[in-house]
């Protein structure tokens, strides 16, 4: 039975250096998840392309990555981050919205038990809650409130959240976002790359926001590989450009095909080890 050898911590900092992160390959299926407003649909074949250019940028970067198959039964199944959130020392599965997901986080905890990944918890029914809904930064946990999850879902994160010695708060999100980690992202144990008009900025009191500009708002959904660098999509010009400018290192590739659909780069890949 292959193991990996996580040591005594998990996600030791949310922004330390990346490790080891599991990624979703995306199925057939994902031809079908709804293009957002304006965008054309998705090509698979494009997306698979993508995707491994994702692989190999991690792998460049010193991650060790861990690709799933995925069972074909959801086209949202490839944004694995839903699934699942990591803590210093194991991980609480995550009771998807949509029912069509919520095998895939039972299987996740099957892989999980593969690789010698404690369990820190469970999202119970009736509760509802996403992984893409949690931002860890420095000692904070911040929940969005949205279109997702429920309050009986947010409650329980909360209190596994908080025996962890985090700080939970609440963000509320805009109508239209389908998860707050599409909108906001920690690039830094003390900075966050946001996007204001779909956020509650003042959510982020105290900590350093680099705020990008109206039409690039997803953007904000970036893959930390460590302190002040990233990787992201590579067509947000203006915005990769802001970043760059506040200090931190941007890695750009292109993940159009996933961007089509709301699946941003910090969607893509589950966190399993930080320094």
């Amino acid at each position: 039975m292959t193991t990996i050898d996580f040591g005594p911590r998990l996600v030791g900092t949310p922004t330390g250096k990346l490790r080891v992160a599991a990624l979703m390959k995306p199925d057939a299926t994902f031809e079908h998840a709804t293009p957002l407003s304006g965008e054309p649909g998705a090509v698979y074949t494009r997306a698979l392309e993508q995707h491994e250019i994702l692989r190999k940028t991690l792998v460049y970067f010193g991650v060790e990555t861990i690709v799933l198959e995925p069972r074909g039964e959801d086209p949202y199944e490839t944004a694995i981050a839903d699934a699942a959130v990591v803590f210093e020392d194991g991980a609480m599965i995550m009771r998807p919205s949509a029912m069509s997901r919520r095998a895939q986080a039972d299987r996740l905890e099957s892989e999980f038990a593969r690789l010698d990944v404690p369990i820190a918890g469970h999202i119970a029914a009736p509760g509802l809650f996403d992984g893409g809904d949690v931002l860890l930064i420095g000692g904070t946990a911040f929940v969005g409130v949205g279109s997702r999850g429920n309050a009986i879902g947010r409650s329980g994160f909360t209190a596994v959240a908080q025996a962890h010695g985090l700080r939970v708060k609440e963000v509320a999100l805009a109508a239209d976002v389908s998860s707050l980690r599409s909108v906001a992202s920690a690039v830094a144990n003390d900075t966050v790359v946001i996007a204001p008009d779909k956020v509650d900025v003042r959510a982020f009191d105290g900590f350093r926001t680099i705020q990008l500009e109206r039409g690039e708002e997803r953007a904000a959904g970036v893959l930390c590989l460590g302190e002040h660098h990233v990787i992201a999509d590579v067509r947000y010009l203006t915005a990769l450009g802001r970043m760059r400018k506040a200090g931190i290192v941007v890695e750009g590739i292109d993940l159009y095909d996933f961007e089509k659909v709301g699946v941003t780069a910090s969607l893509l890949a589950l966190a399993l080890k930080r320094d």
